[in-house]
């Protein structure tokens, strides 16, 4: 289609201009950080890939785990801190399997496996990765364990959660990090 922009430059573009627009305007943490404590559910979700999970047993991995809240069809939040998922894998190259990140959706009545593979495609996720849906019931009780519940995906906040290898403490972060902040975050939790 002539005039038309390739949707994978787009999506450059995007993460490009959100990372920008985050480290200009969040420059000097001003994200929240607090420890915290949550009790996980035994819930099963389902992959990008179609297959069921028990989320306990998941969320009981020995990798450090990095946990967000996000939906496929967000143009604000969602994709910076997809950028930051991804700008992580690429920091870390080959240790990438070495973490664990998750992302749950918001939205489960549209984010169907296919729909979440496509997504992580977008972003050209590495294996360690994983998208999760579920029924809307199953992501409430997940949502609310963390206490991140939301009425709808319109009102939706950026969250990050962190989880040290071998510790049941989280790390949560409320607030945009810039790229540089949140592999600093990643540091200071894998050292720990």
């Amino acid at each position: 289609m002539r005039g038309s922009i390739p949707s994978n430059l787009l999506l450059f573009f995007s993460i490009i201009l959100g990372i920008f627009h985050c480290d200009l305007s969040h420059a000097g943490t001003q994200y929240k950080r607090t420890i915290e404590n949550y009790s996980m559910p035994d819930v099963v979700l389902v992959n990008q890939n179609g297959a069921k999970v028990r989320f306990k047993e998941l969320m009981q991995s020995n990798k450090p785990i990095i946990v967000d809240f996000i939906f496929g069809t967000c143009t604000t939040i969602c994709p910076v801190l997809s950028a930051g998922f991804v700008n992580l894998q690429n920091k870390i190259g080959s240790d990438s399997k070495k973490v664990h990140l998750v992302s749950i959706s918001i939205d489960p009545e549209n984010d169907t496996p296919m729909v979440m593979n496509e997504y992580l495609k977008r972003y050209k996720a590495k294996p360690g990765w994983d998208f999760l849906t579920g029924s809307r019931k199953d992501i409430d009780t997940v949502m609310k364990a963390f206490n991140a519940y939301i009425p709808n995906k319109m009102s939706h906040y950026p969250l990050t959660l962190m989880r040290p290898s071998g510790d049941n403490k989280w790390i949560r972060i409320f607030g945009l990090m810039s790229s540089l902040e949140f592999i600093s975050e990643y540091q200071k939790m894998a050292n720990k």
